[in-house]
Order: C-alpha cells, then sequence, then structure tokens
C-alpha cells in the first residue's frame, strides 16, 4: 500500500470571558498505511497493522461482513459479532478514527456555534454539551461568532470544509432558513427555529414563577432588568410574562430594557447605570429585581453590596439560568432553572437521530421541524425571603 505522513493542528479561536483567548485543539498525527483496493481496512500506527482482510481470514469470513460489523453491526447475527469481536481482541486490532473517516467520508464532528462565552448561561451549555461525548461519541469543533453575519458563515464554511456531520447554533445572527439551506442536520437552542429543530426552555414559565415569587414576597414594586430582545427569540417570552403577571396582580411594574454591551465589561458598566437608576428611584420600597440571566442577577448583587456591605432587606433579587455563578455568588442567588443538562442532552439526541438517519440506505427525511420545550425549576436561594 502507499505511505502517507499527515500531521494535522486545527485550532478554533473562543473568546473567554476572563482571560482573553484560549484555543481548543485537536492534533491529529502519525504514519499509517491504506490499501487502494481496500479502503475498509484499519490502520493502526507504529506497529504492525491489523487489516480487514487479517481479521477476515482468522474468523472465516469475508472482509464484506468484517466491514458489515464496523459500519452496519446490526445486519449481522449477535453470535457473529461475538466471533469477530473476539477475533479483534486476540489480534490486538486498534481503531484508527482518521483511516474511518478516509475510508467512508464520516467524520464524527459536530459544529457548534456559540454567541460569547462572558454570559455563564453560553459555557455551562458549552460544559454540558462537550461532555455528552461519553454517550454519544461524538467530537465538536466550537466557533465563537459575535461580528456579525460575514464571518459566522465563514465560520460554518470552514465547519463544512472539515465534514462537520450536524450543527448546533445557539448565536441568533443567522435565520434559521439561512442555516436550513447548508443542508446537514441543525439543532438551534434558544434561539429562532422556525426551519430547523430546536431545544428551548419553557421561558414564559419561568419569568412567571419569578414574577409571582416576587409578588409573593410583598415586593413593592417589581423591575425586570434585559436587553432589548426580539419577539422572536424565544427569550422575549421573559418579558412578556413578566408584564402580564405584573398587571394580573395589578402590581407597579417597571421593564428596564437598556442592557446592552459586547463584553463582560461593557454590560457591567451598563449595570451601574441600571442599579444606579433603580436605588435611587424607589428610596422608600422593596424593589423585586427580576434579571434576564444569572450574569447580570450577580452583577446586581456585587453592586448592591459595594454600595450597602450587605444584602438588605429592600431588595430580593431573581436570575434565570441556574448557572455556576447563581450558587457560587457571594450570596447564593434565587434563580429560574433552566435544565441546561436536560437542554444539552435533548439538543444531542435530536441532533444525533438525524445524523444517524442519513447513514441509512434510504435516510428519510424530517416532514417538519422538531421542536421540543423543557420546563424550568424555580430554585429559592439567599436573594429572597
Amino acid at each position: 500500500g502507499d505511505v502517507y505522513k499527515r500531521q494535522t493542528l486545527l485550532f478554533i479561536k473562543v473568546t473567554d470571558y476572563v482571560t482573553s483567548y484560549f484555543f481548543i485543539a485537536i492534533f491529529l498525527s502519525g504514519c499509517y498505511t491504506m490499501d487502494k483496493t481496500d479502503k475498509g481496512d484499519s490502520f493502526q500506527m507504529g506497529k504492525k497493522q491489523v487489516t480487514f482482510a487479517d481479521i477476515a481470514a482468522y474468523t472465516n469470513f469475508s472482509k464484506t461482513t468484517i466491514s458489515r460489523y464496523f459500519n452496519h453491526p446490526d445486519s449481522l447475527t449477535l453470535e457473529n459479532q461475538e466471533k469477530i469481536s473476539q477475533a479483534l481482541d486476540t489480534l490486538g486490532y486498534k481503531k484508527n478514527k482518521l483511516a474511518k473517516v478516509l475510508a467512508n467520508g464520516k467524520s464524527e464532528f459536530i459544529g457548534i456555534i456559540i454567541p460569547n462565552l462572558y454570559l455563564h448561561y453560553y459555557s455551562e451549555m458549552l460544559t454540558q454539551i462537550l461532555s455528552s461525548y461519553r454517550d454519544f461519541h461524538y467530537k465538536f469543533l466550537v466557533f465563537v461568532s459575535d461580528n456579525g453575519p460575514s464571518e459566522e458563515e465563514q465560520y460554518i464554511d470552514e465547519l463544512m470544509a472539515y465534514q462537520i456531520e450536524g450543527l448546533i447554533v445557539l448565536s441568533h445572527t443567522l435565520s434559521s432558513e439561512k442555516l436550513a439551506s447548508y443542508q446537514i442536520p441543525v439543532i438551534a437552542i434558544e434561539r429562532e427555529a422556525e426551519h430547523i429543530c430546536g431545544v428551548t426552555s419553557d421561558n414564559y414559565m419561568g419569568a412567571l414563577q419569578a414574577a409571582t415569587l416576587l409578588i409573593r414576597d410583598k415586593c413593592d414594586v417589581l423591575i425586570h432588568v434585559n436587553a432589548d430582545v426580539p419577539k422572536s427569540i424565544p427569550a422575549y417570552d421573559r418579558i412578556r410574562a413578566f408584564e402580564d403577571t405584573c398587571q394580573e396582580y395589578h402590581v407597579p411594574y417597571e421593564l428596564n430594557l437598556n442592557v446592552i454591551g459586547d463584553s463582560y465589561q461593557d454590560i457591567f458598566a451598563q449595570m451601574k447605570h441600571i442599579f444606579s437608576d433603580i436605588d435611587e428611584k424607589y428610596p422608600c420600597k422593596k424593589r423585586g429585581i427580576f434579571l434576564a440571566n444569572d450574569t447580570y442577577a450577580n452583577m446586581f448583587l456585587n453592586l448592591i453590596f459595594q454600595k450597602y456591605g450587605c444584602f438588605p432587606d429592600s431588595y430580593e433579587l431573581v436570575g434565570f439560568d441556574n448557572s455556576p455563578i447563581a450558587s457560587e455568588a457571594i450570596l447564593p442567588i434565587t434563580t429560574v432553572g433552566q435544565q441546561i443538562d436536560l437542554i444539552a442532552k435533548t439538543a444531542m439526541e435530536l441532533l444525533v437521530q438525524q445524523m444517524e438517519e442519513r447513514k441509512k440506505r434510504r435516510p428519510v427525511s424530517l416532514s417538519k421541524p422538531i421542536h421540543k420545550q423543557i420546563t424550568p425549576v424555580l430554585i429559592r436561594r439567599d436573594t429572597t425571603s
């Protein structure tokens, strides 16, 4: 066979909300042989290769049967699967994933597009998705996309060049119609998903739980702090539910949708102005603050401590997400738990289902996108009564 020496180093830039940049690196190197007439052969680096021909000779099966064991094991009887499995152990066979990719064109890579990592929700969601390797055995290529549609399209083109089998998108940059045009399975998490499958929290229920808690705790005025979220994004339901609940119970309320910024520092600077405004505007009232996420809630909590040195009775805070910062804050924060682990698991199950379907001889396409909604859970901690 021909000998190929190949060394690949893949760097993907990811913005980190604390340090600056870090890299996810995938390193593939080595020397392997490939028999041109038998692309199904597997290769073992360094030592003598164990080929499909070796396995076939040892088991008295054809090389086609050995290939079916690796690519379509369900097409063999359990008895024959066991015979081949025992032969692999005896012969010292070791998988070479790179050879498998070259043979069948399946990379076992999934692309992820995420808007940032300074919001703790996204960093925790990424952690949960990456940890799914132990269940699904797919690898991940990650891009942080925060510079507009053109850059995000370049990132996706780069991912497609690596033959990703599916894509998970958390950014809001490209429309679901555009994402569907790439003709690979795509899953949206907490974003517009009319033309692709998606997983979201029940944002309306979560905000209703938060507002109801603050009303029950006899706050004099309720304030929701958020960005000016477009109505097409699922998280807009947090604004809608907060307003509906306050109006239903005839409670004075304010929508502060002035959070802007493209970095942790920018948003914290904006939060200082928001806190100062609220603190001065309602001096003699008990203020119930519902913040759009735990990162905002932690910022607001720190500002309260900076001014008062404690958490006064005149404030109650509720965040959203139950990202790690909510329990690790200077005072553990009451929050609406999105069940991030379950969202990540559900997204991966949906994606893997579609990717596996495409590998069948006669794949059946979805008649319409599947959308799943995960019920949030109110988690009471020390920032509410």
